[in-house]
């Protein structure tokens, strides 16, 4: 079997052995003699399922019965108007920090709701506006009394990534679609943690919401049914259809993370991953170069440049060749990007280290 070397930003590569697993109940899950794609949601054979991802992920994450696990539709996009919706009370204010292109959306998204304050924004105006950090203690302006602090905690599309969080009075809310276990967090310092599935938790199609008691009942009503955390935790995510199938094969992914020694093994493995191309990156500084700040480098999405444009075009291209896909970087800022999320195996980097390596010398 020939399979691509995956680095897309997402939907992204997952393991391979939950791949075989999902591939072997395809005509018959749990005996039903039914696909899980088939099932009722509210049988008892999804259900099982259901709790299973739930409980899986408060376990990795370390959390109690003091915190809810939401899995819904609509991706994290969706979370950019349900937070201040259900957070943001008349006469409050909501503290944002911008460190990146949806970092920016969701300040731009909470805005039609509310009084919202641009609590740091770390773009780059002597580099035409890019990214290329977070924020420093200090630059963080955090209002008195704030309903909340919102950051997101790895930037996709700028390769940058919180190394420590803030610690504000407010409660502390981050988008973490694209590093939540893939690295080792205190989950507990967080009120709410949101989270697109399609790049280390799952494949594209499913949301997780987990938000703490306290916050969740001080939740604003008079909202749209469907984005309301209470009537959500209130049904167990069951007030609609959820997203079934993507449920079911995250609870796949939060057993393989298990396996591989819980967030902890997942960590180590995913900086080792890291620090292979950045690396690779280094040693040829004067051909390839990273645009973000070293103690803000993402350990998800290692982000560089070559010296022209026509050069990478033919580094994504000879990659190609090789099977390495994915690799061609956002539209918005061009140049060169390696998502490697949990699922993208240590080989895979390897292989594409030494492809930079072989590029360099040809073409530096």
């Amino acid at each position: 079997m020939k399979r691509a070397l995956n680095f897309g930003p997402g939907p992204s590569a997952l393991p391979l052995s939950v791949l075989q697993e999902t591939a072997a109940e395809w005509l018959d899950f749990a005996g039903t003699g039914m696909s899980v794609l088939e099932v009722s949601h509210r049988g008892p054979d999804y259900d099982a399922v259901h709790r299973d991802a739930q409980t899986r992920l408060k376990r990795l994450l370390g959390l109690g019965d003091d915190y809810t696990v939401l899995m819904v539709g609509g991706g994290a996009s969706t979370q950019f108007a349900a937070v201040p919706l259900n957070l943001l009370h008349p006469g409050q204010t909501a503290d944002y920090l911008v460190t990146g292109s949806w970092a920016k959306k969701a300040y731009k998204e909470a805005q039609l709701f509310g009084t919202v304050n641009l609590a740091a924004d770390t773009a780059d105006a002597s580099a035409g506006g890019a990214y290329c950090r977070v924020p420093r203690p200090e630059e963080c302006l955090f209002t008195p009394g704030a309903a909340y602090v919102h950051l997101t905690s790895n930037n996709t599309i700028a390769g940058s990534q919180y190394a420590a969080f803030p610690q504000p009075a407010a409660p502390l809310v981050a988008d973490m679609s694209s590093d939540l276990l893939g690295r080792p967090i205190d989950a507990r310092a967080f009120a709410l943690i949101y989270a697109g599935a399609q790049k280390n938790l799952g494949p594209a199609g499913a949301t997780v919401v987990i938000i703490r008691q306290e916050l969740l009942e001080r939740c604003r009503s008079g909202i749209p049914t469907m984005l309301h955390y209470p009537t959500l935790a209130k049904a167990e995510s069951l007030h609609n259809t959820p997203p079934c199938f993507a449920i079911y094969l995250m609870a796949k992914v939060f057993k393989w993370v298990e396996a591989q020694g819980g967030v902890e093994g997942m960590g180590r493995r995913n900086q080792q991953k890291a620090d292979v191309l950045y690396g690779a990156i280094d040693r040829h500084a004067g051909f390839y170069r990273a645009p973000v700040d070293k103690d803000s480098r993402s350990t998800m999405n290692v982000v560089f440049r070559l010296p022209s444009e026509a050069l990478e075009q033919r580094f994504v291209s000879e990659a190609k060749a090789q099977a390495m896909v994915g690799l061609k970087g956002h539209r918005s800022v061009g140049g060169i990007r390696a998502s490697i999320y949990n699922g993208v195996e240590p080989a895979w980097v390897e292989a594409l280290a030494s492809f930079m390596e072989q590029f360099a010398r040809q073409h530096g």
